[in-house]
């Protein structure tokens, strides 16, 4: 039985591989086809183009209500997590599918996450942290499909995101407890002549928090997403000849989908620090 049961599971490794590099193979070969039809006729690359926030219907003018890229593809971001965690749970099987096995393993993950780094008492703010999580990891993920717009690669996205979480610890802190959340900025265990300049620098690193928190999600995803066009560009340019830039380019990739996995893990990681602090300052 040990024997099977070792065989089964060396052959679903391997057909996860294989499925991973036909993936990877198909993604190379639509980023060739559309590399190549962006630098046909041109060396020109313009890496920032793809961050252009554009009108989905009538002329150029943007207003507030404009429907643009941006909100089509934040509208799709939603509808994955709805697709996962409502459609893909409706079952409740006792053997569960593949889209139940991995909407209960997005749920277990951020809920030890939360209870981890944040304590038991932080459990009620957990269906705000998980809905954060997989938000942020459904706009990153879509955000690597040829042609797809990354919301989570704009700052104006980004801020709201921060400053939500922000509001949301400061205010918590303030209602548990009361002034004495300010303590959370009294380093009591230095010096005395000290504890004055420690808290100007506890206050001001503070108010930097959501600007840190959205900068690094936003700046990481362009980032990765410009050197993708770049190489991009470069095999389109060369047309036949760039297999070398084709194959940075999958190399590439795969990072981006770990980058994306990570930068929405680490949002929701600092999320449940800032969190930890609002309930518990004293510490």
């Amino acid at each position: 039985m040990a024997t099977e049961s070792t065989n089964t599971s060396d052959n679903g490794s391997k057909g996860g591989g294989r499925v991973i590099a036909y993936v990877l193979i198909a993604v190379a070969v639509v980023l060739f086809i559309l590399a190549y039809a962006d630098g046909y006729d041109s060396l020109a690359i313009h890496p920032m183009d793809q961050f252009e926030v554009t009108p989905l219907f009538g002329g150029a003018e943007l207003r507030w209500y404009t429907p643009t890229n941006v909100t089509l593809w934040l509208a799709l971001a939603i509808l994955a997590v709805f697709a996962l965690m409502v459609m893909g749970t409706k079952g409740r099987a006792v053997i569960p599918t593949r889209g139940q096995s991995l909407a209960e393993l997005a749920y277990g993950f951020v809920r030890k996450m939360v209870e981890d780094v944040a304590g038991k008492d932080a459990l009620p703010f957990f269906p705000y942290i998980f809905t954060l999580f997989l938000f942020i990891l459904a706009a990153n993920m879509l955000g690597l499909l040829p042609s797809a717009f990354t919301t989570t690669s704009h700052i104006a996205v980004t801020a709201i995101l921060a400053l939500g979480v922000f509001l949301t610890v400061t205010i918590v802190g303030f209602l548990k407890n009361g002034a004495g959340f300010l303590s959370l900025f009294w380093v009591s265990s230095a010096p005395l002549a000290l504890r004055p300049i420690l808290a100007i620098i506890e206050l001001i690193s503070y108010f930097v928090r959501p600007v840190s928190h959205s900068i690094r999600l936003a700046g990481n995803l362009m980032a990765g997403h410009a050197v993708l066009k770049v190489f991009a560009g470069f095999a389109g340019a060369l047309g036949l000849a760039g297999i070398a830039p084709i194959l940075g380019v999958v190399a590439i990739y795969g990072l981006e989908v770990l980058v994306a996995g990570i930068q929405a893990y680490v949002f929701t990681i600092l999320t449940c620090v800032y969190l930890k602090d609002a309930l518990h300052p004293h510490h």
